[in-house]
């Protein structure tokens, strides 16, 4: 498992949520109008929503999936609003027990939407309770031990399941096939965050110039979550310092003491390509190998740093192992050999 403390330090982490972003209602959109990017998951949800609406009934049950940090969360409290219903919001892993998804599915009222983060992580027990209450609105429970057992059913409102993972591949198949609408977020591009940043901005009363939000943004791994956090800091460095406004400049030289570089790497990321290089000639390497070299957990490399890299091309996994490949070379000013592997870069920031 991956230490808490090992990952709270990375600016650019989007798994980690800050308390006052959590906290901070007010910088979430409440409507779909207000949400800025993913147009087709926008353009669906809607459709869904206003059907659900015209026909006086609960919503089909939502599965939205996608990398940490593109606003699952959020769009799941939108649903709630634009339906006019309420909105209760738990975790996978926190529910343990039989009794505690019972206490989630009999509080709640006609058409209300539960929220489920992190469905992947449910227990097998949990699942198979929550087939029926999914699509026959009955809670199936086992009172008591042994011979004196006994099962109950309980009757449930009609009722929107709205469940969120960063990895769908570990849903089994029963459990996804029950959701009737299943969305894929994607990646901004830099143009959606600098408009997401000049409004957190607005609301943050933060002097923020237009080229000032993208170079934030083009620094933000196509994630409003880490861009979020990226403005927050360099609004601590403004607040410092004598000047009274983020533009390019002053964004570039706070970014770059936050130790984020023009790819939005920080010093983890780098030294993980400087290490497969200048240790073992670009690679293959194995995965022990770059773990007791980093000196980090295999956890963490496979689920914090590595995501990443891959996604903008730096790096190639192999049964052989990691390899860099060209263009993770060049970005730390290097060479590439000629066998490195060209590889295509899937977030990236020069796109408008």
């Amino acid at each position: 498992m991956i230490d808490d403390n090992e990952i709270d330090e990375r600016l650019v982490n989007s798994d980690i949520i800050d308390n006052i972003e959590s906290n901070d209602i007010s910088l979430r959109p409440r409507r779909i109008s207000e949400f800025i990017g993913q147009p087709q998951v926008q353009k669906n949800l809607l459709t869904f929503i206003t059907a659900a609406e015209t026909r006086k009934e609960a919503m089909d049950h939502v599965l939205l999936f996608g990398p940490p940090g593109l606003g699952k969360t959020t769009l799941a409290q939108i649903i709630s609003i634009e339906l006019g219903v309420g909105f209760r919001a738990t975790s996978g892993p926190i529910i343990n027990k039989a009794g505690d998804l019972a206490a989630l599915l009999t509080n709640l009222k006609p058409k209300d939407v539960l929220f489920i983060d992190e469905i992947h992580r449910l227990s097998p027990n949990i699942e198979e309770i929550l087939y029926p209450a999914m699509e026959d609105l009955q809670l199936d429970l086992i009172i008591g031990e042994g011979p004196s057992a006994r099962t109950i059913k309980i009757d449930l409102p009609p009722f929107t399941l709205v469940g969120a993972t960063t990895r769908s591949g570990l849903l089994t198949t029963p459990l996804r096939d029950r959701f009737g609408i299943q969305i894929r977020m994607e990646f901004y591009n830099p143009n959606d965050l600098v408009k997401i940043l000049l409004k957190q901005a607005e609301k943050l009363e933060v002097g923020l110039h237009e080229s000032g939000a993208y170079e934030i943004a083009r620094r933000s791994r196509g994630t409003p979550r880490v861009a979020g956090r990226l403005l927050r800091r360099v609004r601590d460095i403004l607040s410092v310092s004598n000047a009274n406004i983020i533009d390019h400049k002053f964004a570039e030289n706070a970014l770059s003491q936050l130790d984020v570089d023009s790819s939005g790497l920080d010093a983890i990321d780098r030294k993980y390509l400087k290490i497969i290089i200048e240790k073992y000639h670009g690679g293959p390497v194995g995965l022990d190998t770059l773990s007791a070299t980093l000196s980090e957990q295999k956890d963490m490399i496979e689920e914090v740093i590595e995501p990443y890299l891959l996604q903008r091309g730096l790096i190639q996994r192999s049964s052989r192992g990691r390899f860099v490949s060209a263009s993770g070379w060049r970005h730390l000013g290097l060479s590439p050999p000629k066998n490195a592997v060209e590889q295509i870069d899937l977030i990236d920031t020069s796109k408008n």
